[in-house]
């Protein structure tokens, strides 16, 4: 097969990446789409890349709920686990809510908490601590839990759970899941799992928050059918949106249309939560994709990384403004802890890693003491810096907790799990792009060359040419804010759907700052009068930084993605710099 040639001839760019655009297939899927549709040029080509056709591009621009929500019955156990919290409503019963405690767990018990409160039912919540506890439900706690609640339901958790759910005797046990199950199912009533092993909705790709939702959709029809009118469901999905992004899971299909009206509904500022983090985190325009993920996710994960674990989801389940305040102020200032603790770590991690090597299946790093906290974070970053599957291990006593994150493509909860299954692991399960562990300190080499095998077998650290997928080239008399409203119509844009990247060809750097310690702006013209602003962040973390300072006043080749800066009150178009090269 014939390679395509390099988009605007880049065959390695500053940062050492060869271009490519679309192929020409997918050029001829544009045309035709802007003949049949009439929509901007740089929107159809956006389209053409997802593959959607003429007769869906409304459809796909303006996603309904109610044409993709699947029925909730298509899930095993959903019937069991309705009438079971139904029942414990009517009998008046002592309800508790175990979950994780990131953004999916917090945003799952959330929840439940208000609609058990618009029901007139308050709920216990119990979220475990990271360090003294450990991921998901304990033999402890839920024996502690049991002896005061008939029902116990824990989301984001469980499905792994065999001792702890026996060890609540006396109650009976939901799990509302998505991580991956293993061959028995715990002894629960029932388990709500698209990831169960004999699950066949095709439901896997939901996070927690999303299979909560979609049991709190079968709790209202039921209670329909009584003639009792359930909870206004569509004012939750600013927390589904919230989970789904901060979760990393796949921005299609339903997943699209739940991120999307959960924007409108975060964008009415109507929960005291939501409200107060946007506030505390400055947000001067109305939340997107990419400040869930990225501003408002890691503040409510701040508090289950190294404060008090339940600090999150009492933020996104509290009525009451003044807490909110309290608890969003001091989120925020457990995430600037966060980000010292996590930024030692890294720096050791990275070194270790590029010690070790990182053109393997896996890259890998353990250390002394790492806080449990930030290593997921450090995983992501080294996964990020690497194109590899990623674990990062805090050693402490006989053992060592890890977190892993995967790359597209590699399934890393099924290798974790099977390293389980081998005796390799004490403790590991997860999804397919992150997954946790815990390992005794005399396996930990042997466990992680496993881990690589079972990875290369599925092609991890296949070399390749490292790629800047780009869907067209655009000049900066074009990129207006009405411009990149009609592109947002293709979002949100997340994982599986990356946003879409533009080249601004033979662009002059006409201006360009140091912003803080690493990142630099710019303005980019035309030689017609025409510029455009542009931001990289993280320049001078990569050879970016110095090689634009050195080009300043030259042609240079830009690619990146366009945005609108809300900044100062004024909405301007913005390019957000990922690579450029020299003309």
């Amino acid at each position: 097969m014939t390679t395509p040639h390099a988009f605007l001839g880049v065959e390695s760019s500053i940062l050492g990446r060869r271009w490519t655009g679309p192929d020409p297939a997918t050029e001829r899927a544009a045309q035709a789409l802007v003949q049949a549709t009439g929509l901007a040029p740089f929107l159809c080509a956006v389209l053409a890349r997802r593959g959607v056709t003429a007769d869906a591009a409304q459809a796909f621009l303006s996603p309904a709920l109610r044409d993709l929500l699947p029925d909730p019955m298509s899930l095993r156990d959903m019937e069991a686990a309705a009438e079971r919290l139904l029942l414990a409503l009517k009998r008046r019963e002592r309800i508790a809510i175990f979950a994780d405690y990131d953004v999916d767990g917090g945003a799952s018990a959330a929840q439940l908490l208000i609609w058990l409160r618009a029901m007139g039912h308050d709920a216990t919540l119990y979220i475990p601590d990271r360090i003294d506890e450990g991921y998901g439900p304990n033999d402890a706690a839920m024996a502690a839990l049991a002896r005061d609640h008939g029902l116990i339901v824990c989301v984001d958790c469980g499905t792994l759970s065999h001792g702890p759910i026996a060890a609540a005797r006396g109650a009976d046990v939901l799990v509302i899941d998505h991580h991956l199950g293993g061959e028995t199912l715990p002894p629960a009533l029932a388990v709500v799992n698209p990831n169960r092993q004999d699950e066949d909705s095709g439901l896997g790709h939901l996070c927690a928050a999303a299979v909560v939702f979609l049991l709190l959709v079968e709790l209202n029809r039921r209670l329909r059918a009584q003639s009792v009118q359930g909870p206004d469901l569509m004012a939750l999905l600013d927390l589904v949106a919230l989970a789904t992004v901060a979760d990393v899971a796949p921005l299609t299909g339903v997943n699209r249309a739940f991120v999307r009206q959960g924007l409108r509904v975060l964008a009415r500022r109507e929960r005291p939560g939501l409200r107060a983090l946007c506030d505390i985190s400055r947000l001067s325009s109305a939340p997107n994709a990419h400040h869930l993920g990225f501003v408002l996710g890691p503040r409510v994960n701040a508090g289950g990384r190294i404060g008090a674990a339940d600090l999150g989801a009492r933020l996104l389940a509290t009525p009451d403004a003044a807490e909110a305040a309290a608890l969003a102020e001091r989120l925020d200032f457990l995430n600037t802890e966060r980000r010292e603790i996590e930024a030692a770590v890294r720096s050791a991690a990275m070194a270790q890693a590029e010690t070790r090597g990182t053109d393997g299946p896996l890259v890998w790093a353990a250390g002394e003491g790492w806080h449990p906290g930030v290593i997921g974070i450090v995983a992501a970053r080294l996964k990020e810096a690497f194109n590899r599957p990623a674990v990062v291990i805090g050693l402490e006593g006989s053992e060592g907790k890890g977190s892993a994150r995967s790359v597209p493509g590699v399934d890393l909860g099924a290798s974790v799990q099977r390293l389980a299954a081998e005796g390799l692991l004490l403790r590991g399960g997860g999804h397919r792009m992150a997954a946790g562990l815990t390992v005794a300190r005399d396996q930990l080499d042997p466990a992680m060359a496993r881990l690589a095998e079972l990875l290369s077998r599925q092609g991890s650290g296949a070399e390749a040419p490292r790629e800047l997928r780009l869907d067209g080239m655009l000049m900066p008399a074009a990129a207006s804010v009405e411009a990149i409203e009609q592109l947002e119509a293709a979002g949100p844009f997340g994982a599986s759907a990356p946003a879409p990247r533009f080249a601004l060809a033979q662009v002059r750097i006409e201006s360009l700052r140091r912003v803080g310690e690493s990142h630099l702006r710019l303005s980019l013209g035309d030689g017609a009068g025409h510029r455009l602003e542009a931001i990289a962040f993280g320049a001078f973390d990569t050879p970016l930084g110095e090689a634009l300072e050195r080009q300043k006043g030259r042609a240079i080749h830009a690619a990146g993605r366009l945005e609108v800066n809300h900044f100062g009150g004024r909405a301007r178009p913005q390019l957000r710099l990922d690579d450029a090269t020299p003309t």
